[in-house]
C-alpha cells in the first residue's frame, strides 16, 4: 500500500509521521472518523488522532524497567499531547486569519434591509 500524500488522509499522516504503510499505527477509516469529527480542518483531525495516539501509549505502554530495557509511556505520550496543542494553536492561528473582516449581523426585527414598516 502507497500513502497518497495529496489527499486529507495522507496529509493527517503526514503531520502524525505515520508515514510507514508497513506499520501504520491508524487506519484509513479512523483518521476519516477524524476528519468527520473536525470538519474536513487536518490539523485538528492530526491533533485528535495524535491524542488517541498518545491515550493507547498510557494504557499499554506504561512505564517499564527490566534489567536491561525501559519504556516510558506516559513520557511518550506527554510528548504527542504536546505536538497536538502545538497542531490546534495553528489551527487557531488560521482560523483568526481567515475570519472576515465584516461580519453580518442579523436582524432581530424579521424585516429585510430597506423593507418599509407595515
Amino acid at each position: 500500500m502507497t500513502i497518497d500524500y495529496t489527499s486529507d488522509v495522507g496529509q493527517v499522516r503526514l503531520l502524525i509521521s505515520d508515514l510507514d504503510p508497513a506499520k501504520l499505527v491508524l487506519t484509513d477509516d479512523m483518521i476519516a472518523g477524524y476528519l468527520t469529527l473536525e470538519d474536513g480542518n487536518l490539523r485538528r483531525a492530526a491533533a485528535e488522532a495524535l491524542d488517541a495516539i498518545a491515550s493507547s501509549e498510557v494504557l499499554l505502554s506504561k512505564k517499564i524497567r527490566t534489567q536491561d530495557r525501559e519504556s516510558d509511556g506516559p513520557a511518550v505520550a506527554a510528548e504527542l499531547r504536546k505536538h497536538a496543542a502545538t497542531l490546534r494553536a495553528r489551527a487557531d492561528a488560521e482560523d483568526v486569519a481567515d475570519e472576515p473582516f465584516f461580519m453580518l449581523i442579523p436582524s432581530s426585527s424579521g424585516r429585510n434591509e430597506g423593507e418599509e414598516y407595515r
